[in-house]
């Protein structure tokens, strides 16, 4: 058979790697089911992950209670909390040990959302919620990875991301939906094309009479495993579609401070101080639309380097794209 290797180089978008992919072929297996921490070869980007970072005020009464390379976001009121994401699995005992540390109580964290299903940022909402007894809520799509723990077919990722411990009861919500907890009120938007079911979540916080809008922008990289084509695919046929739904709704919204799942993405760690005071560069309204166009700039490199591949002359005679070494490798170490 002969092999065509055609080297793509990933594109880098606001701290994340974006483009690389491998390969046509059907997507692969998921390992099992991991009952604790993930061992070095499987995931080379834990440690670094789990870097201790301090928790801290972002605005208002939204705070960072995350590890130094996975966010976490606390939204507080006096009926009770709101906490997105929860990291790798890991990284429960740290956000809990970091919601108590600001002075409050896991036990009044009432609700609890996701940006998206990957074991980077679902991994330890399982514990959490036994920890807290909060509700999870999600999205159709990711609901169900969470209540199974294992990514499912249609997730570009499938096959090179890892399991999660399974969230009991994860309540699917809509498009739209406005999530309550006493005073607070976060809105759902579906951004997905990372994940089938990737979510954005904005609410308002307030300082005195200053009421900000805050962002939780889902990761807007178009990373894949071996054998998944955006361009050509049966899993997750609306794929293009849907990141260009996402940008659309992201360059719409009110958005005055951006925060995302991965902190580097935004630079959010340089934009809070550690007092927890408001530094000038907290606010950026423009920062929303910026994420947008270097997403909408990744997924274009993508889909041309895609379909200058199938336009070879020798494609279907065993022609491998990749990227910077083994792609399925680096995204289960990766894990975007």
């Amino acid at each position: 058979m002969i092999a065509v290797r055609i080297r793509v180089t990933a594109l880098t978008t606001a701290g994340w790697l974006a483009g690389a992919f491998a390969g046509v072929g059907a997507q692969t297996p998921q390992p099992a089911v991991p009952s604790a921490a993930y061992a070095a070869g499987q995931c080379s980007n834990c440690a670094a992950w789990m870097v201790s970072e301090a928790p801290r005020r972002i605005f208002g009464n939204t705070y960072y209670v995350g590890t130094h390379g996975l966010s976490a976001i606390l939204i507080t009121s006096d009926r009770g909390h709101v906490l997105i994401d929860g990291g790798i699995p890991t990284a429960a005992d740290s956000i809990m040990a970091h919601v108590r540390a600001l002075g409050f109580r896991v036990e009044d964290i009432k609700l609890i959302l996701n940006s998206h299903a990957h074991f980077d940022h679902a991994g330890g909402i399982a514990a959490i919620q036994r920890a807290s007894g909060a509700a999870v809520a999600a999205t159709r799509w990711s609901a169900d990875v969470m209540m199974k723990g294992t990514p499912i077919l249609g997730d570009p990722q499938y096959g090179s991301v890892l399991p999660f411990p399974a969230v009991a009861n994860v309540r699917v919500i809509a498009d739209g939906a406005v999530e309550h907890v006493g005073p607070l009120a976060l809105t759902a938007h579906v951004t997905a094309g990372h994940t089938p079911g990737g979510t954005t979540w904005t609410w308002q916080s307030c300082e005195g009479t200053r009421c900000l809008d805050l962002v939780y922008a889902d990761s807007q990289s178009p990373v894949s495993a071996n054998g998944f084509l955006f361009t050509k695919n049966d899993v997750y046929p609306n794929a293009i579609h849907d990141f260009e739904h996402g940008f659309a709704t992201l360059e719409e919204l009110p958005c005055d401070i951006l925060l995302t799942p991965h902190p580097e993405a935004s630079d959010l760690l340089n934009r809070i101080a550690p007092s927890g005071s408001n530094p000038p560069k907290l606010v950026d309204t423009a920062a929303c639309a910026r994420l947008a166009a270097s997403g909408r700039a990744a997924l274009a490199k993508r889909i041309e380097t895609e379909r200058g591949a199938t336009r070879n002359p020798l494609e279907g005679r065993g022609l491998r794209v990749e990227g910077r070494g083994n792609v399925g490798r680096g995204e289960r170490r990766r894990g975007m």
